[in-house]
């Protein structure tokens, strides 16, 4: 159980958390919500013991662990991938080393009868039956399976860690997070720099994960997915809601209007009792019962409303100037960085209307050709043209990163606005959140997701009917979320959209175009029309399929990575079929075989005095690794098989 109690923090005069007290038990699966600068983030560095809160103290069990993953974390240099991720077993390899050192005592001890002889053997044994028991025989194959799921391909394994971009490195920060398996796992936007098919995986990891977590996210598919509790953090007091997101919406929706309702009342009783008070308090024969009631009605506990931000950004794009009815057309498209090939000769027609949603893994493309289709940066080699007419108003993942952090917000839109719109640049700032000195403020003391809204107010300066916006959503809350969408869902113009939040582009689009092995797919509908019909249980799979192509699963300038999504399945014919069925059946028969002949090593290593003997123990345990990890590929080749048959 971990307890924060009374938890008090400060800032000059604003009262982050006013004395507030919660638990989370051992299990529990927390999402951590509240507006941007509600003190999320805060909150979870003071459980971790990062900062230290002005008053109030936070507990948990002697020896249990903990581990966070924020947003500011730094790789250690010199290793490669697999090394680094390693590291999650240090512990483990401490472990493996002694043993090591064990068997080079023995091989030249003979006093074999001597007291420190048989304590040196015990400890051996005792080693030897934790290292199996920890996992410290299948660490490497835990590791590889845990990169894999978070996008990694295995010629990646052995790259420095400082080939990848910052979101490739966060994600084995994660997986070494994962491996680790604390009994707090904390997790602060965990989502950010993950592509839908790595969150699902995320997801079904944590969801059946055996310790506690508690996560902030702006992505509600994923706490709806992960979570059953939610703790609300909302002007200095923590609401605690046993459920998941979606619920706790309604919940707390209820609690308002109960809340509101009892407040009213009381507030009626009370008025009701001062008239009776003041009319008696009139009359000297009554005056004594007035005081009576006046005591009375001073004791009564007063109901107060919690004063509830409910202020939203309000963003509406201006109408769409009329274009040709092709907006843009790219013939045989082929984009290269020095020997990594991103995009092979695709094709793609956007008509005026279109609404196009970009998806596939990280590092397919995806933001490559966003940006060659409008002009941002060349193509190695094929045609773009856009369409008569056409402006367009962009936006990029790192839109709000590019903000000049010495100017002011108001300097900010001045240098993007035309100047018939100067005149009204207080009241946009106004519309999104930025009022009075506010709009005087220099951009760098902003957080993220006032950053964000800042570079959205500065799309709305200029009309534009062709709108792309690659990862619109990072660093917005939930309520700006909901606002950006409804703003799309009624802008005029043609929409291609970059983005790994399923709920927001659910009904947003009606094309979805996959991005895989350097080509274009194109799938009629929406994202969750695309899911159903990739029949991938929510891409839940992908960590079963193998990567197609050579190359890198990042790029040091745009992240760029080589893990394809599967392929549809196709139709076989009957010979294919029955060539499948005896790979599946065979694979199970290798299979069973493989975990009879695991259970008697296991049951010979059971024995007390099968560690006696050094050499045998040596010579079973090889004998293990080599089965457990034949066993490995055999579970791999059936898998690939029963996918492929659709068994």
């Amino acid at each position: 159980m971990l307890t924060a109690t009374g938890i008090y923090q400060q800032y000059g005069d604003r009262v982050l958390f006013d004395h507030v007290t919660f638990t989370i038990g051992t299990r529990d699966k927390v999402g951590l919500v509240g507006r941007n600068g509600a003190g999320k983030s805060t909150m979870l560095k003071i459980i971790a013991g990062d900062i230290s809160s002005d008053e109030g103290k936070v507990q948990r069990e002697t020896g249990s662990t903990l581990g966070f993953l924020h947003q500011e974390m730094d790789l250690p240099t010199g290793n490669t991938v697999m090394e680094e991720t390693l590291t999650a077993f240090a512990h483990i390899q401490e472990m493996e080393d002694r043993l090591e050192e064990l068997n080079k005592e023995m091989e030249v001890r003979t006093d074999y009868t001597s007291d420190s002889y048989s304590d040196m053997l015990e400890e051996f044994t005792h080693l030897t039956e934790k290292f199996a028991l920890v996992g410290g025989i299948t660490m490497e194959a835990e590791a590889e399976r845990v990169l894999k799921g978070l996008g990694f391909a295995q010629k990646d394994f052995n790259r420095q860690t400082t080939e990848f971009s910052g979101g490739w490195q966060m994600r084995i920060e994660l997986a070494k997070m994962l491996l680790q398996r604390p009994d707090y796992l904390m997790l602060d936007e965990p989502t950010n720099h993950l592509d839908i098919e790595s969150i699902i995986w995320l997801e079904n990891w944590l969801s059946s994960y055996a310790g506690a977590v508690i996560t902030i996210s702006h992505d509600r598919q994923f706490l709806d997915n992960v979570t059953n509790r939610t703790l609300e953090i909302e002007l200095g007091k923590v609401y605690d809601y046993k459920a998941g997101y979606s619920k706790y919406i309604e919940l707390q929706a209820e609690r308002r209007e109960k809340a509101e309702a009892a407040y009213l009342n009381q507030q009626k009783v009370i008025a009701d009792k001062e008239r009776t008070i003041n009319r008696f308090m009139a009359k000297a024969t009554k005056t004594k019962m007035a005081q009576s009631m006046q005591k009375q009605l001073d004791k009564i506990e007063r109901i107060e409303l919690d004063e509830t931000n409910t202020a939203v950004m309000n963003l509406r794009f201006p109408p769409a100037p009329r274009s040709g009815a092709i907006t843009l057309k790219a013939k045989d498209v082929t984009k290269t960085y020095g020997k990594l090939n991103v995009l092979r000769g695709v094709d793609l027609k956007v008509d005026r209307g279109d609404r196009v949603a970009f998806v596939g893994q990280n590092g397919q493309g995806k933001t490559t050709l966003a940006k060659i289709l409008i002009g941002k940066i060349p193509a190695t080699k094929g045609e773009v043209e856009l369409g008569h007419n056409v402006s367009v108003g962009y936006y990029a993942q790192n839109q709000s990163d590019a903000l000049d952090g010495n100017k002011t917000l108001l300097e900010t839109m001045e240098e993007a606005s035309p100047p018939e719109m100067r005149t009204r640049l207080r009241g946009i700032l106004g519309a999104f959140l930025f009022t009075g000195e506010d709009q005087d403020k220099k951009v760098m003391v902003l957080s993220g997701g006032e950053r964000a809204r800042l570079a959205l107010a500065c799309m709305l300066l200029k009309p534009f009917n062709l709108l792309v916006l690659d990862e619109p959503t990072n660093h917005l809350d939930m309520a700006s979320k909901d606002m950006l969408k409804q703003a799309l869902m009624d802008y005029d113009g043609t929409l291609l959209v970059v983005s790994h939040d399923r709920e927001f582009l659910a009904d947003l689009t009606d094309r979805t175009i996959e991005f895989r092995d350097h080509l274009l797919y194109e799938h009629l509908g929406d994202v969750n029309t695309f899911l159903e019909k990739r029949q991938l249980n929510d891409m839940r799979s992908v960590e079963l399929e193998k990567p197609k192509q050579n190359g890198s699963s990042s790029d040091m300038a745009s992240g760029l990575s080589e893990a394809p999504l599967p392929a549809p399945r196709r139709n076989l014919n009957n010979e294919e079929r029955r060539a499948l069925q005896k790979e599946v059946s065979n694979a199970e028969r290798k299979i069973e075989r493989l975990e009879k002949e695991i259970e008697k090593i296991h049951l010979k290593m059971s024995d007390p005095n099968f560690y006696d003997d050094a050499e045998r123990v040596e010579k079973v345990t090889g004998q293990l690794k080599e089965k457990q990890s034949e066993l490995e590929k055999v579970m791999e080749e059936w898998e690939a098989a029963s996918t492929e048959l659709g068994d």
